[in-house]
């Protein structure tokens, strides 16, 4: 495997008293020539009125689903970018009463990779009533391909990013995705956006703004969708990630 995954998989893995991840199987991207393996992962957290708002759903499982069920009933699946939705269809057909929320491009994005997957309600830089006083967001402006929402959970200071920091453990790969990865700029310990994503910024200013409004949350931890996230020093690690738009 070219590779390792963040084992054990489909298992809630708590992170605060209100965050959970749960990371998934592999997933093989199409860049250029190339189909990069990915890991995947996913947010949960439950809301104080008891739902659950789960971030980038990865493939369901009957083990992960039965522990998502003792959390709370599932009210909110999110794609927070538009190459982060594939699995909400299914979870939709699982929790009916959920809202599937869609990021910007994400229906076109779907319709041209031929899945089908209907979406309930937009999101915005402006967080929604069901979570706005606990959860806020931000999409992140600058890129003529890439508008990803983000998320801040104010009590838990908590950063949810999904593409804007890839983190890979080159350990966990074998040698060619290691060169691969390193080159593309998104190794660990100095995980940052790919540098095919970086060079779609082009509005920079626009991303500056956006890189000093995530900032002033002043996060302690930052989760990402792939690789290591940080549990600490949440800051400074995405000061050091974005360097690259100084």
């Amino acid at each position: 495997m070219s590779i390792m995954l963040y084992h054990p998989l489909n298992t809630l893995k708590p992170i605060t008293d209100n965050i959970w991840i749960a990371d998934g199987g592999l997933i093989h991207m199409a860049v250029g020539m190339f189909k990069i393996p990915f890991s995947t992962r996913m947010t949960v957290a439950r809301l104080q009125n008891g739902d659950l708002w789960c971030h980038s759903p990865i493939a369901p499982d009957e083990k992960l689903l039965d522990q998502i069920d003792q959390l709370g009933e599932v009210r909110h699946l999110v794609s927070p970018n538009y190459i982060h939705y594939a699995h909400i269809a299914a979870w939709k057909k699982i929790y009916p009463q959920a809202i599937a929320w869609a990021s910007p491009n994400v229906r076109e994005r779907a319709q041209s990779q031929n899945i089908a997957v209907t979406f309930d309600r937009d999101l915005g830089s402006t967080p929604p009533s069901e979570w706005a006083s606990e959860i806020d967001q931000h999409i992140f402006q600058g890129s003529r391909i890439m508008q990803e929402v983000v998320f801040f959970h104010y009590a838990d200071k908590t950063l949810i990013l999904t593409d804007l920091i890839e983190n890979f453990e080159t350990d966990k790969m074998g040698l060619f995705w290691r060169w691969v990865m390193k080159l593309a700029g998104n190794a660990d310990p100095d995980g940052k956006a790919p540098l095919d994503m970086r060079a779609t910024f082009t509005e920079r200013d626009s991303a500056r703004d956006s890189l000093a409004y995530i900032t002033a949350w002043q996060p302690e931890k930052i989760l990402l969708a792939h690789g290591r996230y940080y549990l600490e020093n949440g800051t400074a690690e995405l000061k050091r990630a974005f360097r690259w738009l100084k």
